[in-house]
């Protein structure tokens, strides 16, 4: 996929705007939805342009459309998602790789290195890998509170493992007895 797509950088006009538009189908819209373990993908679409940013760096902007169908995190129920946002990554010729292992990426880093090529159809399944919801929710669904323990033994809730619940009752307690 990503060499029907992928743009030779030294072939890229400097003083104007590149176009892309990527509407995949069929296959290719079927090998996306399993790679992101979806259950449905449609309406995936990728609109933008890529420009010359000074002498050497580039910049591509877009937007990104596409209606995803995940499992439910309670009921595992199909939940439908529209998604619509856009994109932005700038190319750096002089990009700097971090070489101390401590060192974080901002989560809202646009930047990446420059290589010879530049793959919208990859920033594009990226950023929708980035875009879909980590906790999809049926309207409504809950989760029940299940027990677990020993035969014979009292279970734990959720309130016994809260580390203040406790406190409340004990203050309330000490202001009556004062």
């Amino acid at each position: 996929m990503s060499n029907q797509t992928s743009l030779h950088v030294a072939d890229l006009p400097q003083n104007a705007p590149t176009p892309f538009e990527l509407r995949p189908t069929g296959e290719v819209l079927e090998a996306i939805k399993h790679e992101l373990g979806l259950l449905g993908l449609r309406k995936l679409s990728f609109v933008g342009e890529l420009r010359a940013k000074g002498k050497r760096d580039w910049t591509l902007t877009g937007k990104l459309g596409a209606t995803v169908i995940q499992p439910c995190v309670v009921t595992l129920e199909p939940v439908t998602t529209r998604i619509d946002t856009p994109v932005t990554r700038v190319f750096l010729a002089d990009w700097n790789d971090p070489d101390e292992p401590e060192f974080e990426i901002p989560e809202d880093d646009e930047t990446e290195p420059l290589g010879t090529d530049i793959d919208p159809a990859l920033i594009m399944i990226e950023a929708l890998s980035l875009a879909l919801p980590q906790y999809p929710r049926k309207d409504g669904a809950e989760l029940e509170q299940a027990g677990f323990t020993e035969a014979g033994k009292q279970a734990m809730t959720d309130e016994d493992v809260k580390p203040f619940a406790g406190l409340a009752g004990l203050r309330d307690a000490l202001k009556k007895g004062e």
